[in-house]
């Protein structure tokens, strides 16, 4: 082999070791980057299932416990007007149960997640709605113009919204003490329309 034919063959050679050294060094990078189209969730809560629409339910509460939750609805008389004793009706549907439906027990309606309703004005029908176990922040159940329908009305992010969903992300503890790192309440801007959303630190 001339020395022509040496110079040609140990640049072919470099040229090999150069490309399967780059190969080898891309791999673990490839690996390591983060697969762009994955999506994360916004909230752990969207993660939970949502009860069905009705005309009688207002808003909805759901823990990091589990899936159940606890719903908020209108309590009607037979003739389609508001229960004025007792206007909010309190119960579970118990998704990790098969969505059966169950009243809250005593101590779950008196300590925990039950709550109070005082008449306001009673020409207008509006009740100030506080929990039992919580009493920072009131929930308005307002008529509205028309029919027998009501709204659940709270104050999210300094606007006055119709509440939807309320949030605990609960972090050890126990049932009269739970440690909650914060409460996050959703709903709809009454005077746009857009949701907003705000997380309390109780």
């Amino acid at each position: 082999m001339n020395v022509k034919m040496k110079k040609i063959y140990l640049l072919l050679l470099l040229g090999i070791v150069v490309v399967t050294s780059s190969s080898f060094l891309m791999k673990p990078v490839m690996k390591a980057a983060p697969r762009m189209h994955e999506e994360v969730p916004a909230s752990i809560a969207d993660t939970f299932p949502v009860p069905s629409a009705s005309v009688k339910r207002l808003y909805y509460l759901q823990r990091t416990h589990n899936t159940n939750t606890i719903v908020y609805a209108l309590n009607y008389n037979a003739d389609s007007t508001i229960n004025e004793k007792d206007p909010i009706h309190v119960y579970w549907i118990r998704y990790a149960d098969k969505g059966e439906t169950k009243e809250l027990s005593y101590i779950q309606k008196n300590y925990a997640y039950g709550v109070n309703c005082v008449s306001m004005d009673k020409d207008k029908q509006m009740y100030k709605v506080t929990y039992v176990s919580y009493k920072k922040r009131d929930i308005y159940l307002v008529r509205s113009k028309t029919g027998h329908a009501y709204n659940a009305c709270l104050n999210i992010n300094n606007k006055m919204a119709y509440l939807n969903r309320i949030f605990l992300k609960i972090d050890g503890g126990s049932f009269w003490l739970p440690h909650i790192t914060y409460v996050e309440v959703t709903g709809k801007d009454i005077a746009s329309g857009k949701p907003v959303s705000e997380r309390i630190i109780p």
